[in-house]
């Protein structure tokens, strides 16, 4: 019990719980500036998420591609890695997904699911893997690379569903075939008939797997070491150049992982997109309000999925424009950055604390 106690009043929790009371203030303060009422909006908001099964199945939905950009991230920044192109990974995992879900139509379903998530993170960590190697091997700086193939991504998954999968007169692909879905039809009636599939529960393991490998394996201690200090890492005698790239690839997987469960779980097509959904740029937010951790990242996507799906009630309920919830967001991760603030909003309870210790 008391190491649960302890757990709780760490700094580690205690700074993000009080970032996110201090985000969603500011975001009050902005609606009263604007005329809104905050807390009617805010309980339509919670209101739309937990008010019935079905809206709350959807939510839960709408978690699960941020926990696995979020954790797609978090992996990266722990090698000392800022990969921003989680949102060409996530398309790139998509479209292997949608094209293993089309064309290899016939297979029975315990090798047609399991085959096309395997393409989706095998793809999404080749994608990656390219801006690991041009930063082990030619110091090209992760953020530049990473941004241009999230572009090229983008345009090669459109290229491969207009020339390959397309559905006669639509601007999309053709269905995949239902030996390919990950969707659970009892799960999904027992939530009103949301679109919730197996892909949440595989994003739980995967979060639980990166805790393992990162802090209870050598291969772990080897990324984390990298991460700290590339410099003693290689004095240590570790293999810096082949981390960056391993690093990189996990992040992918991971990444296209996500984009696999929106096509095999949700939608069962892929259409040709116009822009990038901005799940892999969403998945970067994810991971700083959980700190880079994997179970941070969880409760950060818990948070941010149900700002997101949340703010549909808060919209026609009580009037309150969508795009304050952004800036909620956008307040929380602001104040989660700039520790200092939090902490000399802390700074009485810290003092009182410290006197109590003394006595």
């Amino acid at each position: 019990m008391n190491k649960v106690l302890k757990w709780f009043t760490r700094d580690s929790f205690i700074l993000p719980v009080v970032a996110i009371v201090m985000g969603l203030i500011l975001g009050g303060i902005v609606m009263l500036i604007g005329g809104y009422n905050p807390f009617e909006a805010y309980g339509a908001l919670f209101k739309k998420v937990f008010g019935d099964m079905y809206n709350f199945g959807e939510a839960v939905r709408e978690m699960t591609p941020l926990i696995m950009t979020g954790l797609a991230f978090a992996f990266a920044a722990r090698a000392g890695l800022f990969n921003i192109g989680g949102e060409g990974q996530f398309l790139v995992g998509m479209t292997a997904a949608t094209f293993v879900g089309v064309k290899f139509a016939g297979l029975p379903i315990y090798i047609h699911a399991p085959l096309a998530l395997i393409a989706g993170g095998v793809f999404g960590g080749l994608w990656a893997a390219i801006a690991g190697y041009l930063k082990a091997a030619r110091g090209v700086n992760e953020v530049i690379s990473s941004i241009m193939l999230n572009w090229i991504g983008l345009y090669l998954a459109n290229l491969i569903v207009r020339q390959f999968l397309l559905l006669q007169g639509e601007n999309r692909s053709v269905d995949i075939s239902e030996s390919a879905s990950i969707s659970l039809t009892w799960l999904s009636e027992l939530m009103g008939n949301s679109r919730v599939h197996m892909g949440t529960l595989i994003a739980l393991v995967m979060a639980v797997l990166f805790y393992i490998y990162m802090w209870k394996t050598k291969q772990g201690y080897e990324i984390r070491a990298v991460g700290y200090n590339p410099n003693a890492a290689e004095y240590a005698g570790m293999h810096v150049n082949r981390n960056i790239v391993k690093a990189m690839f996990i992040s992918g997987m991971l990444a296209g992982l996500g984009g696999a469960f929106q096509v095999l779980g949700v939608f069962q097509y892929q259409t040709v997109m116009s822009g990038s959904p901005g799940t892999g740029f969403d998945g970067i937010a994810v991971a700083l309000i959980g700190l880079n951790h994997p179970f941070g990242v969880l409760l950060g996507a818990l948070l941010f999925g149900t700002l997101t799906y949340g703010s549909a009630g808060m919209s026609f309920a009580a009037d309150v424009p969508p795009e304050i919830i952004r800036i909620v967001i956008g307040s929380i991760i602001f104040f989660i950055a700039a520790q200092g603030i939090v902490r000399w909003v802390l700074k009485p309870f810290y003092s009182k604390r410290k006197k109590e210790k003394v006595l």
